[in-house]
Order: C-alpha cells, then sequence, then structure tokens
C-alpha cells in the first residue's frame, strides 16, 4: 500500500526545546491519525512539519499532496465566500453544501463568524481534491452540527481512498489512531 505521509526517525526543536525524537509513523490510504498531547506538546509544530512549513532537525518525512486546514484562514476575506473558496477550486459548491455553508456563498467572508469560518477553512480543505488532509484543532469554534458534518466529510474522503492527520486535545468522532505527543 502506497503511504500518503510517513515519518521516519524524526526530531524536532522549537526555539530550543526538542518537542519530540526518533518519531516515525506512516498514514496510507483509508487511514486517519489523530493526534494528541497536552498544550506545548508539539501538536501544531508536527502538523506544520508534516505540511512542509518546518523542517525535522532529524529524520525524514515524505507526502503526498495535501491540504492544511490551521489558524490560517487562506481566504481572501474581502470576497464573498463562494468565489473566495473558487480560488483553490473552480466548483466548491460540493464542499459548501456538505459543511452547511451554501447560504453564505454571497456573504463577504470578513462577515462570517469564528464557527462560519471554520467551516470555511475546512471547505476548503475538501474542495482541494488532495489524498492527504491535514487538520489542526478542527473542532475548534464548531458547534455540534458542524462537527458532525465535518466527520461525514471524513468519512467520505476515507471512503474515496484518502487520509486525514489531525492535531486535536478533543476527542474526533470514529475510530481514530492515536498518537500521543509529551505522554
Amino acid at each position: 500500500m502506497r503511504q500518503l505521509l510517513r515519518f521516519e526517525d524524526v526530531d524536532l526543536r522549537r526555539g530550543g526545546r526538542l518537542l519530540f525524537e526518533g518519531l516515525s509513523f506512516e498514514v496510507g490510504p483509508g487511514e486517519r491519525l489523530q493526534v494528541a498531547g497536552p498544550n506545548g506538546s508539539g501538536k501544531s509544530s508536527l502538523i506544520r512539519l508534516a505540511a512542509g512549513q518546518l523542517r525535522a532537525e532529524r529524520g525524514r518525512v515524505e507526502r503526498s499532496d495535501l491540504a492544511l486546514a490551521d489558524d490560517a484562514l487562506a481566504l481572501d476575506r474581502e470576497l464573498p465566500l463562494g468565489r473566495a473558496l473558487q480560488f483553490w477550486n473552480p466548483a466548491p459548491e460540493k464542499a459548501m453544501d456538505a459543511l452547511g455553508l451554501a447560504h453564505l456563498a454571497l456573504v463577504p467572508v470578513r462577515l462570517l463568524s469564528s464557527g462560519q469560518l471554520k467551516r470555511a477553512s475546512l471547505a476548503r480543505v475538501a474542495a482541494s481534491d488532495a489524498p492527504l488532509w491535514l487538520l489542526d484543532e478542527p473542532l475548534n469554534a464548531l458547534d455540534a452540527d458542524g462537527a458532525k458534518k465535518l466527520g461525514l466529510l471524513v468519512e467520505r474522503h476515507l471512503e474515496a481512498g484518502g487520509a486525514v492527520l489531525a492535531a486535536s486535545h478533543q476527542r474526533l468522532g470514529g475510530e481514530w489512531r492515536r498518537l500521543e505527543l509529551g505522554a
């Protein structure tokens, strides 16, 4: 089976502090892995390393095409939501529908609530068609309906052969393999 993400003997140091060392894992098609641990244990840094935004001190990271949902919205705040998402995919309607955003297609991104912005960020990832999704604290700012919609979206992505790596201190819906940092 072709892996979509592989960490091989990876060490990561940030701000002079060793967050983890010798970390190895793989995530293949149809798999999901939750990175858990206390604040400051390196969950978000691991996601950024997987995305190629950070460099490992030692070891190797191999990744397929990916889409990242983190604190950076990556949408033009002045455009209506539908047009802002079109930057990433000319037909984002399916992703918007899946996250309950279709009725907000004409609303400027800057006017969305924090929960709507989180859904928009997740819609951007879903619309990307990337096989690997990296989600940093995906449940933050989501209400119960948003969390349920995200769970369904993740299930469909996995069924289509995609993979998900999510960093969260909250319990995610479904059956996730877990990687504990700072334990």
